[in-house]
């Protein structure tokens, strides 16, 4: 025997401490070291925990085909649905749970007990009793329309009335946000901001305007970080919430100086806010992390003088959105439910909606009110309202499906009688003043008909007292003047009305269609003095719209329209 032999035979078998299998080779001619029975021996295989049953992301990690059992879904799907278009689902996304250790496992019919003791004790087995089945309601089948996204229904609804609930396949269980606290007189008071104040604001925004997408898009990291119970007030897609944001941030900037005029623009704002169950402790946390953003991307102009004038901004600016949202809590809800109704494809790409709104819902013919659908929640869209106010309270949209267009291509293509859709509060200044009894010179531009008919209707109920009103209806082709005739008819009743079809594209169209632009054929019958002038339609029109009238003769604070209205 060499010597190498010999030392390969000296050598003692490599055993496990407290454990009787060995880890190495047993000599040849040696007895297995018996198990030690005061230790459990460890099972071979044990199944991997729900962290550890994740899709391998290396393709070379992929199980074979035949190589055991199908592991059991984790808690993160593996793909979603590939028509939504995006790789993430709407909502926020919750954080993995963290790893439990490892069960220790026992003789059969034991179970580890904790105990200080390092090793484990072992207590008989309590069988655990069966989960009760609970039947499922018959309001929770969802109905034939799914969301694009298998996520959870919006946290908020209003009214007994389920069909909202109905509509994510969940019973509804969640009452909707409370009203925004008042800030009353006990509140302490808020030092508006200097001049000095707004000359460091100014200076800031223009130092972060380079990288003002990044400097909000880390805003929000931080509002989510620090906040993640806010995720839930914003949609999925935030790159349009970063612009408004920044945008707002320099209209408040702009406007601070004139208190009235900033108190205008922020109130319709907290009120809005309503509608995401936005509360008055909520500001606060946006204003920390807003600060912050602005502190990391203001360049090296930030100090603390400059963080102090941010602060008071940032407090006035909270304490007039809380203002505005508190005087509409006295008298209305966060939002409404409406129920479809009725579902009418005028055209291809346009349909109009009635709705029943669950409450009285007040109006007046003009205004928008801000749209949210069950296929997307927590996106808003604006729509005007397509008809005055009904004696049965039902209301009109006119919707157009535009290219990529979340909301409007729901509303057009997805919508059916009995979906329920949830309405903001009536916005807009686009009304008639009765009492004044100016003439009327309205403009609509494809479904911006919409609350041009519906401005005519109040009119026509409440009495034209000797006003005239010129209405030019502007579309590309013929076929999408689909409110003509109603319009027509109702001139035929009213000599003080006169409807006028004007074609883009298609030459030839209706009996005394005029052909080009909208806003060219208006100024045709120029001059308009004395008129109030009424636009409505896509932004592009509004705009060139507003330019020619004002060559035409018509004053500027007597041109009205909602730029902020558009579609999708």
């Amino acid at each position: 025997m060499s010597a190498r032999q010999l030392v390969r035979e000296s050598r003692p078998s490599k055993v496990e401490a407290g454990r009787g299998t060995a880890a190495g080779p047993v000599p040849a001619g040696a007895e297995p070291a018996a198990a030690t029975p005061s230790a459990p021996a460890e099972p071979a295989d044990e199944p991997p925990t729900a962290l550890e049953q994740r899709e391998p992301s290396d393709p070379a990690e992929q199980p074979s085909a035949g190589s055991g059992p199908a592991p059991e879904p984790g808690p993160f799907p593996a793909a979603f649905p590939a028509a939504s278009g995006l790789p993430f689902p709407l909502g926020p996304v919750q954080p993995p749970r963290p790893a439990e250790p490892a069960a220790a496992t026992g003789p059969a019919g034991l179970t580890p007990v904790p105990a200080v003791p390092a090793k484990p004790t072992w207590a008989p087995t309590v069988p655990a009793p069966a989960p009760a089945v609970v039947p499922v309601p018959a309001t929770a089948v969802p109905v034939p329309f799914e969301p694009p996204f298998r996520q959870e229904p919006a946290p908020n609804r209003v009214g007994p009335d389920d069909r909202w609930s109905r509509a994510w396949g969940v019973p509804a269980a969640v009452e909707p946000p409370p009203a925004l606290e008042p800030a009353g007189a006990d509140a302490p008071p808020v030092q508006p901001p200097g001049p000095e104040d707004l000359v460091l604001v100014r200076a800031c925004l223009a130092a972060v305007a380079p990288d003002a997408d990044r400097a909000m898009a880390h805003f929000h990291a931080l509002l989510f970080l620090r906040h993640p119970e806010l995720r839930a007030m914003f949609p999925a897609a935030m790159d349009e919430q970063r612009a408004r944001l920044f945008q707002a941030l320099r209209l408040c900037a702009s406007r601070a100086g004139d208190p009235e005029e900033l108190r205008g623009y922020l109130g319709p704002l907290g009120r809005r806010h309503r509608t995401y169950g936005a509360l008055p402790r909520h500001y606060a946390s946006v204003a920390d992390c807003l600060v912050a953003a602005l502190a990391r991307y203001g360049g090296s102009g930030w100090d603390e003088r400059t963080e102090a004038a941010w602060r008071r901004l940032l407090a006035l600016v909270a304490r007039l959105m809380a203002e505005g949202a508190d005087e509409e809590a006295r008298s209305a809800p966060p939002w409404w439910q409406a129920e479809v109704v009725e579902h009418r494809q005028a055209t291809r790409d346009v349909a109009v909606l009635t709705l029943r709104p669950d409450q009285a819902y007040p109006f007046r013919a003009g205004q928008w009110a801000a749209v949210e659908t069950p296929w997307w929640p927590r996106v808003w869209r604006p729509y005007s309202f397509g008809s005055a106010p009904r004696p049965d309270g039902l209301l009109t949209l006119h919707v157009k499906a535009v290219p990529a267009g979340w909301v409007s291509n729901a509303l057009v293509h997805r919508a059916r009688p009995g979906d329920v859709l949830r309405l903001g509060a009536a916005e807009g200044a686009m009304t008639v003043d009765h009492a004044a009894g100016e003439d009327l010179l309205c403009l609509g531009g494809g479904t911006g008909i919409g609350p041009i008919a519906a401005l005519v209707e109040e009119v026509a109920e409440r009495g034209a007292a000797g006003r005239r009103v010129e209405v030019f209806y502007g579309a590309r082709r013929a076929e999408e003047l689909y409110r003509l005739e109603e319009l027509r008819e109702l001139a035929s009743v009213h000599s003080w009305l006169r409807v006028r079809p004007v074609v883009s594209e298609q030459p030839g169209g209706p009996v005394g269609a005029l052909v080009g632009d909208l806003p060219e054929a208006v100024a045709r019958y120029a001059p308009w003095r004395g008129f109030t002038a009424y636009l409505s339609g896509p932004a592009a029109m509004v705009r060139s719209g507003a330019a020619v009238l004002r060559r035409c003769g018509v004053p500027e604070g007597r041109v009205r329209h909602d730029l902020a209205v558009r579609e999708d």
